[in-house]
């Protein structure tokens, strides 16, 4: 008789799960694609990254997913444009400021808040702070009417390509990179 790996298994009821349309789906067909970023193997795919700076005399600290590239097109496919992003993998992104702070001239209270972005093609990014900070399942639980503040935000694409997501924190700036992508988000 042959032994069963069990290593093997939580690969199994991931597919298992991914297939029988369990979890709460959204209908636009990428349901399957970013479950696979969650564990293969019992790893996470796309590692949780956190990181810890000062703005002025601001704590910010910042946990994300921090998904890769492999070989996929992002922009308008992967991560589709006009609709609301994770900013990450995996659990929602979140962000915790101090004290109170200026993000892009707008006021925003000290707390902690996930972080979300809408994506557009030829358009300013929208970058959304949301008071429910820990969402186990990043956009799929997103609610609009937990937003506490959007700004709009120029996004700068460069030569270099950047392979995984990373976020940190650069003078008085939160800067997104993934890709090309170089998403500088002022705060003062």
């Amino acid at each position: 008789m042959r032994k069963f790996n069990t290593q093997l298994l939580p690969l199994f009821f991931l597919t298992l799960w991914i297939f029988c349309g369990c979890g709460n789906n959204t209908g636009n067909g990428r349901e399957a694609e970013t479950a696979t970023e969650v564990a293969v193997g019992g790893q996470k795919v796309s590692p949780t990254q956190s990181t810890q700076a000062k703005i002025g005399n601001v704590d910010v600290k910042v946990q994300y997913g921090s998904p890769a590239v492999r070989n996929r097109t992002i922009w308008g496919d992967l991560v589709p444009y006009g609709e609301v992003w994770r900013t990450g993998a995996n659990e929602a992104t979140f962000v915790e400021f101090s004290k109170d702070v200026n993000v892009e001239g707008k006021p925003l209270k000290a707390g902690k808040y996930s972080l979300f972005t809408i994506p557009r093609e030829k358009e300013d990014w929208v970058v959304i702070f949301n008071a429910e900070w820990n969402l186990q399942h990043g956009h799929y639980q997103y609610k609009e009417e937990n937003d506490v503040l959007r700004v709009e935000v120029t996004p700068q694409w460069v030569q270099h390509s950047e392979e995984n997501l990373s976020i940190n924190v650069e003078d008085q700036t939160l800067v997104i990179r993934w890709e090309k992508l170089r998403l500088p988000i002022r705060i003062n």
